[in-house]
């Protein structure tokens, strides 16, 4: 297990690693709480699956790039650690799924012999930066925004400001005002732009700031018009300092950036990012736009000569899965990929049967295809032989018929219906009943297996979330209907309304009754949406009632989609985002350990990481000796404003003055060589007290 400490170069990513197997011994033993620990995996990109004792392995791939020789990589350890199969997700990951615990510093290990990291790919960190698919070869995109969205998957992995947030955090850039990234469901989102001064191209962002789905889900406001390009990180950077202090902690339902926004106002969290900007490390970040070649263009070669043995299918998969680049004689191929999987024998098939033919860059696709690249128009008949081989050729990608979906029952523990076999049943509706619309690409149809909308089912035309109702004494599974939702365009969107809620196994029902009725009574030219707003919810309601009626339910109703048992909802903690951990002396002994990660980073001058490390020590400290006496505050601000209160008189604050001027010298002061051992010195004092103050209440 410990060859890795040898065989791994960079020695901060060792050090990572060899943590994580002393932790999972030290969870083994008892010494870490289950609660502490899952903070800890979760952050390491390990999360616990449904079924006992396995886990789920997400893969972070920074905007879905990966190169032929990772996919193999990844391959070999799903073969050899998990379940031979790929799952691609809707945030432009890979994950593995029942893998052993104890087997995951190992397979991290060989991830990282190729440049592949788990690190934040889960829990309350900074998770997966997506962005367009296409970006590099989009005709329509004003510039490449892949350098921007690797430049900030580097500068914050590991970075100590967004490592214990209240909850994830998500970062999309989209290639053109197409939005194609969905910006406007994100946290932050970035949609490139470009300014001419005195003859110059200037290159900045338009910025959406605090969208998201799940449960409840908000659309993004636009707060910027053109962040210039040195400014992207800077601004990155005050936000997630602003969400970290503030944002809600005990809640987690309540803990996103939309909710803050909610609670503050939006011109107040505005102003505190503003004010934050003393504190960050770079005022101007400059970013190298050549991080992200282009990949190597394949050779013009003698190709072997490709007979198409289906003309027409041909023909059909050029008009919905390939697409001309900007670079002009090359093409991209999309590749539809049914629920995600790619069991891990077809992979290697795939990577043999495309090499030679497209570039050594694959993009995996937000909504969970791949992207290929510099396909030369005399490789097209070859390549699409091949790919048919591996039934790689269905078109209509991102249109009705290429359903996205979440895991779902399959491996969540917040799975409420099988989202995956419902994807497939209704793949297959489209395929054998609406043929016709397979070059639609206006109505997107997505599911989730519940409400949380990993799915994305909050930004479709035809939604579906898994859901249950109660007929005859029996729990039914149930899909809850939602219409109307979308991407406007350029950071615009809408999400999806609830209209009716059904019996899963009548949701092909609810897709015919709904095409059917677009299909016979559109205008000209109408688009799903405006036939949708056009007639109004209430018509989709009337429309799809009698789907709706349980004294018609017969036996089968009663089993989900895939499953052969009567249906039982069985759903366990979700893992989205780690739990916090009120445990007094958990907490001290955290801090210590920030203490030192504190003076490491000092004696590394790297000031502002080690401002911001001691800056942690103060708020877990502070958080233990208050939840000493019973309190739990919810946020950051709120634990330095209890700490006062409670501790005002007591020997720790002697002399200091208040507890929130001590702290919060963080956002008034630049992070200096000065200033940092100065607050660090300050965090070495407060420790010392509060271990006083601790000796003295025992005794």
């Amino acid at each position: 297990m410990n060859s890795f400490r040898t065989e791994l170069e960079d020695p901060i990513v060792q050090k990572d690693i060899i943590d994580l197997e002393k932790k999972i011994r030290e969870f083994r033993e008892g010494k870490i709480h289950d609660e502490k620990f899952r903070s800890l995996r979760l952050a390491r990109g390990i999360y616990g699956q449904r079924q006992p004792g396995v886990q789920m392995i997400r893969i972070k791939l920074p905007f879905g790039k990966v190169s032929f020789k990772q996919i193999l990589r990844i391959a070999d350890i799903s073969d050899e650690y998990a379940s031979s199969n790929l799952h691609l997700t809707t945030r432009q990951d890979i994950q593995i799924h029942y893998v052993s615990l104890d087997r995951t510093p190992e397979l991290w290990a060989k991830l990282e012999q190729d440049d592949i990291t788990l690190r934040e790919a889960c829990g309350n960190t900074v998770r997966n930066v997506t962005a367009s698919s296409t970006a590099g070869i989009d005709p329509n995109e004003p510039f490449d925004v892949s350098p921007y969205a690797h430049a900030t998957f580097k500068y914050f992995l590991r970075n100590p400001i967004c490592q214990e947030m209240g909850r994830k955090f998500k970062i999309a850039f989209s290639a053109s005002e197409a939005d194609s990234a969905f910006t406007y469901i994100h946290d932050l989102g970035f949609i490139p732009k470009v300014q001419v001064k005195e003859g110059k191209e200037i290159r900045g962002f338009k910025v959406l700031f605090g969208g998201g789905l799940g449960a409840q889900p908000s659309i993004a406001h636009a707060i910027k018009d053109f962040l210039h390009e040195d400014e992207l990180i800077p601004y990155i950077e005050a936000t997630l300092r602003v969400f970290d202090r503030h944002g809600e902690r005990t809640n987690r339902n309540k803990a996103r950036m939309k909710f803050l926004v909610a609670k503050l106002g939006l011109e107040e969290v505005l102003r505190l990012i503003e004010a934050e900007k003393v504190a960050i490390r770079f005022k101007k970040f400059v970013i190298d736009r050549e991080t992200i070649a282009l990949p190597e263009i394949p050779e013009i070669i003698s190709l072997p000569e490709a007979q198409i043995t289906d003309q027409f299918q041909y023909q059909r998969w050029l008009d919905t899965n390939v697409f001309e680049q900007k670079q002009e004689g090359f093409y991209g191929v999309y590749i539809k990929v049914t629920t995600g999987d790619i069991p891990t024998a077809k992979a290697r098939k795939f990577i043999s049967a495309i090499s030679g033919l497209v570039a050594d860059e694959i993009r995996i696709t937000i909504n969970q295809g791949l992207l290929l690249k510099f396909a030369r128009k005399e490789a097209l008949p070859l390549l699409f032989e091949r790919l048919k081989e591996l039934d790689f050729v269905k078109p209509g990608f991102d249109s009705v018929g290429d359903v996205t979906t979440c895991p779902g029952t399959d491996t969540c523990n917040l799975g409420i219906s099988n989202s995956t076999e419902l994807a497939r049943v209704l793949e297959d509706l489209i395929s054998d009943e609406y043929d016709e619309l397979l070059d639609n690409q206006d109505i997107k149809i997505k599911i989730s297996g519940c409400m949380n909308s990993c799915g994305q089912h909050g930004l479709a035309q035809i939604g579906f979330h898994g859901s249950s109702l109660k007929a005859a004494g029996k729990v039914v599974p149930a899909a809850q209907v939602l219409l109307g939702g979308g991407t406007l365009g350029d950071g615009l969107g809408r999400a999806a309304d609830k209209v009716i809620k059904v019996p899963s196994k009548r949701t092909k029902d609810v897709v015919r009754f709904v095409l059917d009725n677009y299909k016979n009574n559109k205008h000209e030219n109408e688009l799903f949406n405006e036939y949708y707003d056009r007639l109004g919810k209430d018509h989709f309601y009337q429309l799809l009632k009698p789907l709706a009626d349980l004294s018609t339910l017969t036996p089968d109703e009663f089993v989900d989609w895939g499953h052969e048992e009567t249906f039982e909802t069985a759903i366990g903690v979700g893992e989205c985002a780690g739990v916090m951990i009120d445990l007094v002396s958990t907490l001290l002994l955290e801090a210590e350990e920030k203490l030192q990660w504190s003076v490491e980073s000092f004696d590394a001058k790297a000031y502002s990481d080690s401002i911001y490390h001691a800056y942690s020590v103060f708020i877990s400290s502070a958080k233990a000796m208050l939840l000493d006496k019973g309190i739990n505050s919810s946020t950051q601000t709120g634990i330095i404003r209890d700490f006062d209160e409670q501790y005002k008189e007591s020997s720790i604050l002697a002399g200091l003055g208040s507890f929130n001027d001590l702290v919060l010298q963080i956002n008034k002061n630049e992070p200096s060589a000065e200033f940092a051992q100065h607050y660090v010195g300050t965090t070495v004092d407060f420790i010392n007290r509060i271990k006083k103050e601790k000796e003295a209440i025992q005794s």
